[in-house]
């Protein structure tokens, strides 16, 4: 099947970007569709990267505040995750992995298994979230704040036991979308 483009133009270009696309698509039945207009946010690529220690069973969760779920809901303002950043020109996802344990949880991950590729906005967004596993001793790694300043990052790690952790996915606590999937792979792993 295909697809055509026939107009595109950026409307707002910030720390995001706003595309608006005239297209058409091939339609299942025949023929084409008539012109839809749409506007795609673009952010960039993502990678996520769920630090684990498989002998303490513990995981390493750093919480944040996040301006689209405090807007919505002020409960859920600071939000639980697993480590993740933007994927920068030039950079491998796995670079994107062990540049964000440093800044967000200052903690050197070596091995990264990638789990799998998600587009978590599809119908608005090209972004693409590459997660990964990390498994770490994390008895090394010190609980904190962490983030960087340059970015007004204020970032809280915790270590956690796994079982509290899935307590807390199955109780609703954990709302990103990222930490949801991470978490449910590695329940699939383990079981």
């Amino acid at each position: 099947m295909e697809f055509k483009i026939i107009n595109k133009n950026t409307p707002y270009k910030g720390f995001f970007k706003i595309e608006q696309y005239e297209f058409q698509h091939e339609l299942y039945r025949g023929g084409y569709s008539g012109i839809i207009k749409r506007e795609i946010f673009e952010r960039g690529n993502a990678v996520a990267v769920l630090i684990h220690d498989p002998v303490a069973d513990t995981l390493l969760l750093v919480e944040q505040f996040r301006t689209g779920a405090a807007l919505r809901n002020k409960q859920d303002a600071w939000m639980l995750e697993i480590v993740a950043g933007i994927v920068e020109v030039g950079e491998s996802n796995e670079d994107v992995a062990r540049r964000e344990a440093i800044e967000e949880a200052g903690c050197e991950i070596k091995e990264l298994e990638f789990m799998l590729e998600y587009y978590p906005s599809a119908g608005g967004s090209t972004e693409l979230l590459s997660l990964y596993y990390a498994p770490l001793d994390l008895s090394q790694v010190q609980e904190g704040i962490f983030g960087l300043e340059s970015e007004n990052e204020d970032i809280k790690v915790s270590i956690m036991p796994r079982n509290t952790v899935m307590q807390w996915l199955k109780e609703g606590k954990i709302k990103s979308s990222l930490a949801i999937i991470s978490l449910q792979w590695l329940a699939l792993r383990l079981a």
